[in-house]
């Protein structure tokens, strides 16, 4: 917050509130998530991706009968258009977050009701991007890899026929698992930057694809979605768990961040990184790659002094090394986080739209005073 002779500011919107909504409920200071009063631990425990975002989409959770309905509308949406396809071909050398955001626009194109910007068509709308996004991903990097896309797998669920499709061959029920816990997680968040971008996209009468197209956009920056992919590497730096102190208090002498740890809202514990944790042990001895967990532990270890500042680990800090263990390449992390949040971006919209004004801040001016203007030829 910055005040001056003018009027108050609240730089980057710091605690203001700019609408109500009935999806997601966060407390900093305790570390509670809730998904339409849920609370995440007993969704990341109990539920499944599918549930999660008939939750999320609908409001409720699901009877047996509408859970079957909605996975099979999910699987029967899978396949993507020839015409992406073939964009997604034409720029595979770029990086995946830019091919994404490229894709869903044309997805737009294809899409028949892509213009009906009521509640039910943008709901029917998003569970054909929450399908089909996983299916550009995969077959962006299969396409890059020089190797024809794996068809999704009507038999498979959501996370396991994404891991399918992004290795080429079916995932253990382990890894299955884990990636439905972290689409799970990362499914919805209130208004973060992405999410507060497609409401300001949807709040100029935009459709879905337009939303998610710039959602994608304010999702492909480091600042926002780029950390499990940094960690990753911070961790691939260190090397060994006894250089983690050391490693740490170089960044913190530096003023440099350590990638993981710290929020934008939580001052606690990020209440989604628990779910992880002992995934990431579990998994690091089953595939004998232990010390990846051991560094990590050892960062948590170093940061411990910093916790009373409200600088905790999150749920980037975790997620990285799991899809590294997993087989996934690092410039694909983030593209998962997408993935997962495709339902949480939909509803989203789907309230700016229900009671839509166009988003319009203000900015205090403190340019020159008003001047006069000079012919170019008198100009010194």
């Amino acid at each position: 917050m910055t005040t001056t002779d003018g009027p108050e500011i609240h730089r980057g919107l710091n605690g203001v509130y700019f609408d109500r909504s009935g999806v997601s409920f966060i407390d900093g200071r305790e570390g509670t998530l809730l998904y339409r009063g849920y609370s995440i631990h007993e969704l990341a425990e109990h539920s499944t991706f599918e549930e999660t975002a008939y939750l999320l989409l609908y409001g409720e959770l699901p009877t047996a009968a509408e859970l079957a309905a909605f996975d099979a509308d999910l699987r029967a949406n899978r396949a993507i258009p020839d015409g992406v396809t073939a964009v997604i071909d034409s720029v595979k050398r770029g990086h995946p977050m830019e091919v994404l955001r490229t894709a869903i626009s044309a997805l737009g194109a294809f899409d028949p009701e892509v213009a009906d910007n009521s509640a039910e068509a943008t709901r029917r709308k998003g569970v054909r991007l929450t399908a089909q996004v996983s299916t550009v991903v995969a077959t962006h990097h299969a396409l890059r890899e020089g190797r024809a896309p794996t068809p999704p797998d009507p038999a498979l669920g959501h996370a396991a026929n994404f891991l399918a499709m992004v290795l080429g061959e079916p995932p253990s029920e382990r890894a299955a698992r884990l990636m439905d816990k972290d689409l799970i997680l990362h499914a919805e968040h209130g208004s973060n930057a992405s999410s507060f971008t497609a409401r300001v996209v949807a709040g100029t009468d935009a459709n879905l694809h337009a939303a998610l197209t710039a959602a994608v956009a304010a999702l492909s920056g480091p600042a926002h979605g780029g950390a499990a992919e940094n960690v990753m590497r911070m961790a691939q730096a260190i090397g060994d768990p006894e250089r983690a102190a050391d490693y740490v208090k170089a960044l913190r002498a530096n003023r440099e961040p350590v990638m993981g740890f710290g929020h934008r809202v939580y001052r606690a514990e990020d209440p989604r990184a628990r779910h992880l944790r002992e995934d990431v042990k579990a998994l690091s001895l089953e595939m004998e790659e232990p010390k990846w967990y051991a560094i990590l532990e050892a960062v948590v270890d170093a940061m411990k002094p910093y916790a009373r500042l409200g600088v905790n680990v999150n749920v980037d800090f975790y997620a990285g090394v799991i899809y590294y263990l997993l087989g996934i390449p690092e410039d694909l992390f983030v593209p998962i986080f997408a993935v997962g949040r495709v339902p949480g971006w939909t509803v989203q919209v789907i309230e700016q739209q229900e009671h839509n004004i166009l988003i319009r801040p203000l900015t205090a001016y403190n340019g020159p005073p008003p001047r006069a203007y000079t012919p170019i030829a008198t100009r010194g």
